[in-house]
């Protein structure tokens, strides 16, 4: 069975996938809190670099102006405000920033948070199409890319620290692992290096591909992109609901570009 987040994951997917239908066929008329760290005394000294409000980081996400191979997919969006009521546990503890990851869960203890989630845009049915383009069309938004984006800000060195339990995890979780949320489990059969052209966007960066083994011997491919800039950790998690996704090399580095 899917865990909670994995079946929220594709059902984003799904959500943003029909909604671009209509661009394609357009000319045819338990829960917890986030991971939490011990608070700090009243008398602990500043944070010697401080984290972005959520406010901040909304006005860092790229727009759609910014992203014009892209669709922004506001209704898709307002479904990750949810996404960290739902627990999750995992057989390797090491694994469990993959799955929070994936799903846009908060890790650590961010000081602000900021997502979205985009398609990528299909190639529309032209007005003199025939069936089979049109049919050819609407496979291809189905099918097409969706990319979920969060930015997350940290005091001292969270975001660095951050980047290096994905980094661990991308290793240690090579082989597989399970995870349990809301008394579903699923297991990820592996965890891969990228095998697209290296992120150079950021300061440094990791990506990851996670295969899901679903209901009935489905597979989930889930592209995960990890970036830092400075205190800030932009994470895109990326699916396709016919096949391997697309990598959103434009979008990221035109996020990260945005973040300075």
């Amino acid at each position: 069975m899917r865990t909670a987040l994995v079946r929220r994951t594709v059902l984003t997917a799904s959500a943003v996938s029909l909604a671009l239908l209509a661009t394609a066929c357009g000319s045819d008329k338990a829960d917890t809190k986030a991971d939490a760290k011990p608070s700090a005394p009243a008398s602990s000294p500043a944070p010697a670099v401080k984290g972005k409000t959520d406010a901040e980081l909304t006005a860092l996400l790229i727009t759609q102006a910014e992203a014009p191979g892209f669709l922004l997919q506001p209704e898709a969006a307002a479904k990750l405000a949810d996404v960290d009521k739902a627990s999750v546990t995992t057989d390797k503890p090491e694994c469990k920033v993959l799955v929070q990851s994936q799903a846009l869960q908060k890790v650590g203890a961010p000081t602000g948070v900021a997502r979205t989630a985009l398609g990528a845009k299909p190639k529309e049915a032209g007005p003199n199409a025939s069936a089979e383009e049109k049919a050819e069309a609407i496979k291809n938004a189905i099918g097409t890319t969706v990319t979920m984006v969060g930015l997350t800000s940290y005091d001292d060195k969270g975001a660095q620290e951050v980047l290096a339990s994905v980094k661990a995890a991308g290793q240690a979780c090579a082989g597989g692992f399970s995870s349990t949320s809301q008394g579903e489990t699923t297991k990820y059969e592996s965890v891969q290096r990228g095998t697209g052209a290296p992120v150079t966007s950021g300061e440094e960066a990791v990506s990851l591909v996670l295969t899901a083994d679903l209901e009935d011997g489905d597979k989930a491919t889930i592209l995960l992109t990890v970036l830092r800039s400075g205190s800030t950790v932009a994470t895109f998690s990326s699916i396709s609901l016919l096949g391997t996704a697309e990598s959103p090399v434009t979008l990221v580095a035109d996020q990260s570009k945005k973040l300075g």
